[in-house]
């Protein structure tokens, strides 16, 4: 695997506050240290899983340079880059390869629902302002457009534009993108209940939300199938499945960052308008957080 490629378990940061809404740094430290610690090969700050879009660009770009800072080469920082405004999107990536992070992540373009021209040149005017490698973020359920096969393969001859995070959970998809492509292309699933299902079907990793809260679990799993150790991969899978469908019952980050508040470490608090979930989902959280022996 060549150097830009990212493998095994790629954990989203959560965005830790204080009761007031702050951001809480020694908090994202701590969390920094238990995902290294944990065997995560690469931490992603500043993506939706951690609060992008009511994060000010002052606070964005710190918590991207505190996760450089903090790392400090253990392991590598793929910056999110997102917006659905190019410029905006362009300085984002320039401050992120001022700071040292090691690559991008650039989401679809929300709202505005580009074409796939609009969308070509869009990712195309990121990766020509900085020499990182960078990486699609597919997710339509919140862009609600996505780059087609035929598009990722028009992008990915631009040198810098090297894989996708793909969160369409659409397990043919990881195929049609390496036709579309025809070369090397590092497919990372965005989606923690599709991660044997992906790297079945040729992916390479995931960037997740649940190794938020089990970094150890989720680089296992990873290992095992790595190794070929298939059955135990799916036996790792099968008992992270309650978490994961727990993860996801409100929208993200709402659930993690409960979890995550169960086991002592960071504040359930969120910015509007996201809320902290309700009662039905903190009971799933506690019941699959038990069946992983992490609470009594």
């Amino acid at each position: 695997m060549a150097d830009s490629m990212y493998q095994g378990s790629l954990t989203a940061l959560v965005t830790p506050l204080h009761t007031d809404g702050r951001i809480d740094y020694d908090a994202a430290a701590r969390l920094i240290e238990r995902q290294i610690a944990g065997g995560t090969t690469g931490l992603v700050p500043a993506g939706t899983t951690g609060e992008s879009p009511t994060l000010s660009h002052e606070e964005h770009s710190r918590i991207v340079a505190h996760c450089v800072e903090v790392s400090n080469g253990r392991v590598r920082v793929m910056a999110g880059a997102g917006s659905n405004s190019t410029s905006e999107a362009v300085g984002m990536a320039k401050h992120a390869h001022s700071v040292g992070a090691d690559s991008l992540l650039v989401v679809v373009p929300y709202y505005n629902k580009p074409t796939q021209e609009g969308l070509y040149r869009h990712f195309m005017t990121i990766a020509d302002a900085t020499p990182l490698p960078m990486y699609l973020y597919c997710i339509p359920g919140r862009s609600v457009v996505d780059i087609s096969p035929q598009t990722m393969g028009r992008l990915a001859r631009h040198p810098n534009i090297v894989g996708t995070k793909d969160a369409t959970a659409n397990m043919a998809r990881p195929i049609a993108v390496r036709r579309a492509v025809g070369h090397r292309f590092n497919q990372l699933s965005g989606d923690d209940n599709t991660i044997l299902s992906f790297m079945a079907a040729g992916g390479d990793g995931c960037i997740g939300v649940t190794s938020n809260v089990v970094p150890h679990l989720a680089a296992d799993l990873h290992c095992a199938w790595q190794e070929g150790r298939t059955s135990d991969a799916i036996a790792l899978q099968d008992r992270l499945s309650p978490l994961h469908d727990a993860m996801f019952m409100e929208s993200n980050p709402g659930p993690v960052k409960y979890a995550m508040s169960r086991l002592g470490l960071c504040n359930p608090t969120l910015r509007l308008p996201l809320v902290e979930p309700q009662d039905a989902t903190r009971q799933a959280i506690d019941s699959a957080l038990k069946s992983l022996d992490l609470l009594d």
